[in-house]
């Protein structure tokens, strides 16, 4: 049948192709969940299984591609963002000891349909751009893109400090798949440097959680819209 195929001048995608843009999918899949998910401790878990995702496809990068760095880069994405950064946002939940219902300054529906909006443009505007990779199909490049523009509006329209703290979290997913795209041949100390940031994200949302939470008894970020004189 591929030969068929062949010989007619359709291009027949490989396994490595398949696979990897799966995976993709389902980090973006992962990403419109969160978005909808009702429950912080729910979108929390999905956050682990989007970096679970997004650690296997480092993994088969590694071993499709011949790239030994990106062994070590999966194993520092399962670690950091699939076990710890859960853990703690988790553990901070469990100390505030407040509703863990996440709030949204839209309806579900609007918010899921700006959603869509976005990720076709990224799908197809970012996806467009002439950039060639040895590593990952370019059709991944643009469902990264899809997946931090998604990120953008659950960090937005969520106005609850958790949902926040997520969506720039999977923001940081996004970027890991985009730089597997276009850079995944860098040094390991520069791809690192990613989870620092990470870490250090995780870190000022911890105080922001805890200062907030002592200050207003809640989560929510609304009554930081509200000015004092």
């Amino acid at each position: 049948m591929t030969s068929v195929l062949a010989t007619a001048g359709v291009t027949v995608p490989s396994t490595f192709s398949g696979v990897a843009e799966g995976l993709t999918i389902v980090v973006l899949l992962s990403e419109f969940a969160m978005l909808r998910a009702p429950l912080s401790r729910s979108q929390i878990r999905l956050y682990a299984f989007q970096s679970l995702s997004v650690s296997a496809l480092a993994a088969y990068v590694a071993a499709s591609r011949g790239i030994p760095d990106l062994y070590a880069l999966a194993g520092l994405s399962l670690g950091l963002k699939v076990i710890v950064v859960p853990a703690i946002v988790l553990r901070l939940l469990r100390d505030a000891r407040v509703e863990l219902v996440a709030s949204n300054r839209w309806s579900v529906a609007s918010m899921t349909l700006v959603s869509i909006t976005l990720a076709v443009f990224g799908i197809f505007a970012i996806g467009s751009l002439p950039v060639r990779s040895h590593s990952l199909p370019t059709a991944a490049f643009g469902l990264s893109a899809a997946v931090v523009l998604v990120s953008f509006v659950l960090v937005i329209l969520r106005s609850d400090v958790v949902s926040q703290a997520v969506g720039f979290f999977s923001l940081e997913n996004g970027v890991s798949v985009a730089s597997l795209v276009v850079a995944a041949g860098l040094p390991l100390v520069v791809e690192v440097a990613f989870l620092f940031d990470l870490l250090v994200a995780v870190v000022v949302f911890g105080v922001l959680m805890r200062v907030h939470h002592t200050r207003t008894a809640t989560l929510s970020t609304d009554v930081l819209d509200r000015l004092r004189g």
